[in-house]
């Protein structure tokens, strides 16, 4: 079997890590894995197995001949079987099936808005979606949204896994060891830091030396701006730190005592799955599959999206007791190693591409 993993880019966000991840386990499991990257490269370059052959396309516009003849070229050379498309890659998927008739497209829905579905465009993915073989959700939401608006049958609900990532960088967070927070999420305006700001700030005023830290891609954008604002406004800039990207998530969330996510939607995130793998206590909103994840008040704790008291509340009671953390963080370890590991994910996966291979 020989299966080629399509992305956009290496940024380190949730639908890049899932190619990645896909792309290295499969490369002692099936004969040869491959990965593409169509736009960028990035930070997820460096956590790519030497097992797996690599491509990079440096794309160019939405139709860019030269980038279709090289990828065309790659995929007649190395005899692929399957492409298995990430997020928006599956146009220039698309064009290769039209180009190679025996090549089968799994296509992988990572939509980060799936709260918000009724604002989703997909005309031009309902055209394509004719030549997908079988769709990936990393939601149940969204694996409805895709039987019923592209009309497909052959759709999965596909939970996301991660593996922990092995790299030579050794990022050292600010604050006081044993009093820190942390957010793993990019700067989107989904992720919503604002709420998670103004909660970590009632926080302080009983446990001021506590610390929050955020970890993910700076978008340099109006919703950077506002974190950045908010900061100011609530006077954190001591209490609360941005790092931007990071290749050595690991080694950060070993420095962490609770993980937290205050998104206003979600597919499955990562980010949540690698607290576990962390053992990290973990407190996300009822959003995506999170409450699909975590058992609320046994193994980490669950609030509303966008309400502060709710968040603060649940920031509090974790950090005023320890005991309560370890007891949360060794069940959330066991719950994600049992239900979310690679091993359990790869066999799905492997099951959906044999039935494919033409």
């Amino acid at each position: 079997m020989r299966v080629l993993q399509l992305i956009d880019s290496l940024d380190a966000g949730g639908a890049e890590r899932v190619a990645v991840n896909i792309a290295n386990v499969l490369a002692s499991k099936i004969e040869t894995s491959f990965l593409c990257t169509t736009r960028k490269e990035g930070l997820l370059k460096n956590s790519l197995s030497s097992n797996v052959e690599y491509l990079f396309l440096n794309k160019k516009g939405i139709i860019d001949l030269k980038a279709i003849k090289k990828l065309n070229t790659f995929v007649k050379q190395k005899k692929i079987q399957i492409i298995h498309a990430h997020s928006s890659s599956f146009f220039l998927a698309t064009i290769i099936k039209l180009l190679n008739r025996n090549i089968s497209i799994i296509w992988h829905d990572h939509y980060g808005n799936s709260e918000f579905l009724k604002n989703r465009k997909f005309g031009f993915l309902k055209f394509c979606s004719k030549y997908f073989s079988h769709v990936f959700s990393v939601n149940k939401t969204l694996e409805a949204w895709s039987k019923e608006k592209l009309e497909i049958k052959n759709v999965s609900y596909l939970p996301n896994f991660a593996v922990i990532n092995k790299t030579s960088v050794a990022t050292t967070l600010k604050g006081e060891s044993g009093k820190r927070i942390i957010c793993l999420a990019n700067l989107r305006p989904q992720k919503d830091h604002i709420t998670l700001l103004e909660a970590f700030n009632e926080v302080l005023k009983n446990y001021s030396d506590w610390t929050l830290h955020c970890v993910g891609k700076n978008f340099n954008d109006d919703y950077f701006e506002a974190i950045r604002t908010k900061t100011e406004e609530l006077n954190l800039i001591d209490s609360v730190f941005i790092y931007g990207s990071k290749p050595d998530i690991f080694n950060i969330l070993k420095q962490c005592d609770i993980g937290v996510l205050s998104s206003k939607s979600e597919g499955l995130p990562i980010a949540l799955l690698e607290y576990g793998l962390a053992k990290l206590p973990v407190i996300a909103t009822k959003v995506g599959e999170c409450e699909t994840v975590i058992t609320n008040n046994y193994d980490g704790v669950l609030v509303n999206a966008t309400k502060r008291e709710d968040l603060s509340k649940a920031l509090s009671s974790l950090v005023e007791n320890k005991e309560l953390r370890e007891t949360y963080a060794k069940r959330y370890e066991k719950n994600i190693q049992e239900n979310y590991s690679d091993k359990i994910q790869l066999q799905t996966i492997l099951v959906i591409y044999r039935n494919f291979i033409k």
